[in-house]
C-alpha cells in the first residue's frame, strides 16, 4: 500500500498540545531539517526550534521547544491569514492552517462575546502556536497521513492563569472548541488539553473513539512541558500505519430508548437523519410497555465518535426523554464493493470473504434502480445476478 494510504491514531491518554503533536510526528520519523526548511517559508521573525530526545517513565520520546523573540507581538486572525497566504507553503497547508486559527478565533470570540477579528491571539496565537500548527500539518503531509482518528480526550479541573486572569479548567475556549467531541474527566488540577491542541484535533480528526483496525508502521511519543501531579507520563502517542481490509468500527456504541407515544409515520424521517449523521444501523422493534401499552424499542448502532450528534437527533425527532447507551464489540467479515456487468449495465454488489469461501451479495439500491429503470421485477434482477456471480466466487 502506498504511503498516501497511511492512517494515524492519536492516543491522548495525557491530553494534547501543539508541541506534543509535533514532537510525536518527529518521533515517528518526520525529518527535522526538512521541517525547519519548510517553516522558513512562513517569513516569520527569527525563531529557533529545538528538539531533544528524552525518557519519561522509561519511554523514549521527543520534546519540542519553540524559542521566539521577546518582542513577538499579538496578532489578529486577519494578520495570521495574511501571513499564511504570503508564505511559500502549499495551498492545502495554508487552507488547513487557516481553518485551525479560524476555529480558535471563533471559540475565543464566543467566550469573550466579541467578533472573531477582535480576538487578540496571545497564548493560542503567538508565534510558537503558528509554528506548531503549520508544523503538524507539514508533518502529517510528509509522512503520508491521509486520515486521523483520535481517542476520547481527558480533561482536568482546577484553574489556569492567562492574560484574561484566572480561568477554570478545561479552559473556556477549549470547552467551546470540543463541543460534540468525546471527553472524560480526570482528578488532575492541571491543563491537559490546550486550545491549540484542541483546535488541531477538531479540524483534522476524522473520528474520535477506539483505535481502528490498522497495521502499525511507526509509533511516536511527543513530550508535554509539564510534569503531571499523579506521576503518569505526560505524553501524546501517535500510531501511523496502513488500514486493514476491515475498516468498520469493531467497537460501537448502542443507543436505545422505549417510545410509546410517537406515530410510526415519523420513523422513516428519523432513520434518514440518523443514517446520514453516521449511524451504522437503525432498527425499531414492537414491544408491550408498562400499563399494557404498545410501544417501540428504538436501537441505534453507531461509531462512538458519532454518538453525541445521534443522541441529539433522537431527542429532537422523537418524544424520548431519556436514553440508554453502552459500548459493544462486534466482528465483521472482510468485504469489498464490486461492479457486475449485466444485460442492463453495471450493478453494484458486495464481495464477502466468509470462513467457507467467497460470497457475492447484490446491493439492494443498485438492483432497485435497475428494476425501476427497465420496468422489471426486482427478483428478475436478483436471479440474473445469482447466475452471473457463479463465475466470480472462485
Amino acid at each position: 500500500m502506498s504511503p498516501s494510504s497511511r492512517i494515524a491514531y492519536g492516543d491522548c491518554f495525557s491530553g494534547i498540545s501543539g508541541d506534543m503533536f509535533l514532537g510525536a510526528l518527529l518521533d515517528c520519523g518526520l525529518e527535522e531539517v526538512w521541517l525547519k526548511d519548510q517553516l522558513s517559508g512562513l517569513g516569520l521573525d527569527e525563531f529557533l526550534l529545538t528538539t531533544k530526545k528524552q525518557k519519561i517513565s522509561g519511554i523514549s520520546c521527543t520534546a519540542l521547544t519553540v524559542h521566539v523573540p521577546p518582542s513577538s507581538h499579538h496578532r489578529h486572525l486577519s494578520t495570521i491569514i495574511s501571513l499564511l497566504e504570503s508564505s511559500t507553503l502549499s495551498s492545502n497547508i495554508i487552507q488547513r492552517a487557516t481553518d485551525v486559527f479560524t476555529e480558535l478565533a471563533r471559540a475565543e470570540a464566543k467566550v469573550h462575546d466579541c467578533e472573531p477579528e477582535a480576538v487578540h491571539f496571545h497564548e493560542v496565537g503567538a508565534m510558537d502556536a503558528i509554528i506548531d500548527v503549520v508544523g503538524v500539518l507539514l508533518g502529517l503531509e510528509q509522512l503520508g497521513v491521509t486520515r486521523l482518528h483520535v481517542s476520547p480526550l481527558p480533561v482536568g479541573r482546577g484553574f489556569v492563569s492567562c492574560e484574561h486572569g484566572t480561568l477554570p479548567l478545561p479552559a473556556p475556549a477549549v470547552c467551546e472548541i470540543l463541543k460534540d467531541v468525546p471527553l472524560y474527566g480526570v482528578e488532575l488540577k492541571q491543563e491537559l488539553v490546550t486550545p491549540t491542541g484542541a483546535a488541531l484535533l477538531k479540524v483534522l480528526a476524522d473520528d474520535f473513539g477506539p483505535m481502528m483496525p490498522m497495521r502499525v508502521r511507526q509509533t511516536g511519543y511527543g513530550a508535554g512541558s509539564n510534569k503531571l501531579d499523579n506521576g503518569q507520563p505526560n505524553l501524546f502517542r501517535l500510531f501511523i500505519g496502513t488500514p486493514l481490509s476491515v475498516e468498520e468500527h469493531q467497537q460501537v456504541e448502542v443507543i436505545e430508548t422505549n417510545i410509546d407515544d410517537l406515530s410510526p409515520e415519523g420513523f422513516p424521517h428519523l432513520y434518514d437523519r440518523l443514517l446520514e449523521s453516521g449511524a451504522l444501523d437503525v432498527s425499531v422493534t414492537p414491544l408491550i410497555m408498562k400499563k399494557g401499552r404498545p410501544g417501540f424499542l428504538l436501537r441505534v448502532i453507531t461509531p462512538p465518535g458519532a454518538s453525541p450528534i445521534l443522541k441529539t437527533i433522537i431527542f429532537e425527532e422523537t418524544s424520548a426523554i431519556g436514553l440508554r447507551y453502552r459500548r459493544d464489540f462486534r466482528q465483521t467479515l472482510e468485504r469489498e464493493t464490486i461492479s457486475l456487468e449485466t444485460q442492463w449495465g453495471k450493478v453494484q454488489a458486495k464481495k464477502i470473504h466468509t470462513p467457507s469461501g467467497v460470497m457475492i451479495s447484490p446491493e439492494y439500491e443498485s438492483c432497485r434502480q435497475v428494476a425501476n429503470k427497465f420496468k422489471i421485477p426486482l427478483q428478475v434482477v436478483y436471479n440474473h445476478i445469482r447466475i452471473i456471480t457463479r463465475n466470480n466466487t472462485d
